[in-house]
């Protein structure tokens, strides 16, 4: 059973579609401490797609007009999504804020694992913890 992430905001984008026409699309986006969720119609009951943040490379800024904000989250794969707010609502600002802090939380782990590692001497398994004995 999946734990329901904690959201740090929720909303509606618009996501430009990969068809000839290239149109614009209105998305429910739900965006946590791991991922951005989108769901198509705006509800949550249709099935969404995430984008986890493990997957995301980074959010471009690519134009701001006077009316919309225009960005682009690349992926790990170079893939690239692009996407428009009205722009007073700073989603791109929120998206790439919560990125940046998984990529934080995710590199000091990795700096500490690696610590770990190194105290540990090459050969030698990493000792039990003592076990207290039975009466």
């Amino acid at each position: 059973m999946k734990m329901q992430a904690e959201v740090i905001r929720e909303g509606e984008l618009e996501k430009r579609s990969d068809s000839l026409f290239q149109l614009w699309k209105k998305k429910l986006v739900v965006l946590t401490k791991d991922s951005l969720s989108l769901f198509p119609d705006g509800h949550k009951r249709a099935k969404g797609k995430e984008l986890g943040f493990g997957s995301i490379l980074k959010v471009d800024c690519v134009e701001r007009t006077g009316k919309y904000i225009y960005f682009t989250i690349v992926t790990k794969d170079r893939k690239e999504i692009d996407f428009r707010c009205p722009d007073q609502s700073c989603w791109n600002a929120s998206i790439t804020m919560a990125l940046i802090d998984f990529q934080n939380k995710r590199a000091i782990q990795d700096f500490k694992s690696r610590q770990e590692m190194e105290q540990v001497p090459p050969g030698r398994a990493r000792p039990e913890p003592r076990r207290a004995a039975s009466p």
